[in-house]
C-alpha cells in the first residue's frame, strides 16, 4: 500500500508544483500549489451535462479512463515494497491497462459526433502507439539484464556500478519523462492552454466534458505524471532503506514537476507534422538502452 499512497500525495501537488513553476519562470505570482486540487474538487461538487447525440459510453469513459490509471498504479514498486498487485508480466499488464483507458477517451471523443474532438483522437491514437514501442523495449531491455518480469524484480535487481549502467540509467530516465509528456499531452508534443481547435489534442477531445466528469480526467493528469515519477524514483532508490527511500521519491517527483513547469515555459510546440518524427525517436533512444544492456551482458563482443 506504500506506493499507492505515496503516488497519490505526490499527485496532489504535482500539477501545483508545475503551474507554480511556471509561474515563477514567467515572473507572475500566480496560484499556489494546491490550486489544481481546488479546481478539481470544485468540479467534482458539479454535476456532468451531456450532449443528446452522445450515447452510454461517452458517460462511462471518464470514469474508466480513471479507474485505468488507479489500476496501473497498483502494480508500480516502492523500493523493498511491492504493488498491491505484483506479478510476473505487471509491466504489461501496466501498458495496457493504460491503453485501454485511452481507448475509452478517444471512443467518448468520436461519440459527440464532433470532427473536431475527431480529429484530436486520431492524433491522441497515433502519438500513444508511437509510444508504446519505446516502453516495451525500455522495460524489456531490463527485464532481459536482470531476468524478471515484473516491476518490483526488475527495480530490486537493478545496480548501477559501471559508467555503462549510469548512462542507461540516464536514458531510461529521458524515455520515461518524454513517455509522460506524451502520454499526458504536455508541450513539447501539445500545448495544454492553446484555444486553437485545429493545434489541439488532448484538450479538444474533452470539450464537450463538464462537472464531476471533467475532474476526474484533470486528476487523471496529475495521478499519471505521479506514477511516472515513481517509476523514475525506482531507478535511483535500489536497496536504500525506507528513511532514504521516501526522501528520495518526493525529490524525484519535485523534480520531475519542476521540469515539466520549465519545459512548458521555455520550449514551443513542435510542429504537427514533427511530432511522431520526435515521438518515434524515443524509440531510438530506447533501443540504445537495449544494446548497452547486451553490452554489459557480455552479449556484445
Amino acid at each position: 500500500m506504500i506506493p499507492l499512497v505515496l503516488i497519490l500525495l505526490a499527485s496532489l501537488v504535482f500539477m501545483g508544483i508545475v503551474a507554480r513553476t511556471k509561474s515563477l519562470t514567467s515572473g507572475r505570482k500566480g496560484p499556489g500549489i494546491w490550486q489544481p486540487l481546488k479546481d478539481w474538487v470544485r468540479l467534482w461538487k458539479k454535476g456532468a451535462v451531456f450532449s443528446e447525440t452522445t450515447s452510454f459510453v461517452f458517460q462511462i469513459a471518464p470514469s474508466v479512463y480513471f479507474a485505468s490509471v488507479l489500476m496501473a498504479i497498483l502494480v508500480v514498486s516502492f523500493g523493498h515494497f511491492r504493488g498491491v498487485l505484483s506479478f510476473e508480466g505487471d509491466f504489461v499488464f501496466f501498458a495496457y491497462v493504460l491503453a485501454m483507458g485511452k481507448f475509452f477517451n478517444i471512443i467518448s471523443a468520436l461519440d459527440t459526433g464532433s470532427s473536431f474532438e475527431g480529429m484530436g483522437a486520431s492524433r491522441e491514437a497515433l502519438f500513444s502507439m508511437l509510444a508504446e514501442p519505446a516502453f516495451f523495449i525500455l522495460i524489456g531491455s531490463f527485464a532481459l539484464y536482470t531476468g524478471h518480469t515484473s516491476f518490483h524484480e526488475i527495480f530490486q535487481s537493478l545496480h548501477f556500478g559501471s559508467y555503462i549502467s549510469y548512462a542507461l540509467g540516464t536514458l531510461a530516465t529521458f524515455v520515461l519523462v518524454m513517455i509522460a509528456l506524451v502520454e499526458n499531452s504536455r508541450m513539447p508534443v501539445d500545448d495544454p492552454k492553446t484555444h486553437l481547435e485545429l493545434t489541439m489534442v488532448h484538450e479538444v477531445m474533452i470539450l464537450d466534458n463538464s462537472g464531476f466528469d471533467l475532474g476526474l480526467i484533470l486528476y487523471a493528469t496529475s495521478l499519471k505524471f505521479a506514477m511516472y515519477g515513481a517509476l523514475i524514483a525506482n531507478f535511483f532508490i535500489g536497496d536504500l532503506a525506507l528513511y532514504w527511500t521516501v526522501p528520495v521519491f518526493l525529490t524525484v517527483q519535485v523534480a520531475f514537476a519542476v521540469t515539466v513547469g520549465l519545459s512548458e515555459s521555455f520550449m514551443a510546440r513542435f510542429r504537427m507534422g514533427h511530432n511522431p518524427q520526435f515521438i518515434f525517436t524515443l524509440t531510438s533512444v530506447a533501443v540504445l538502452v537495449f544494446f548497452g544492456v547486451l553490452l554489459i551482458m557480455g552479449k556484445i563482443i
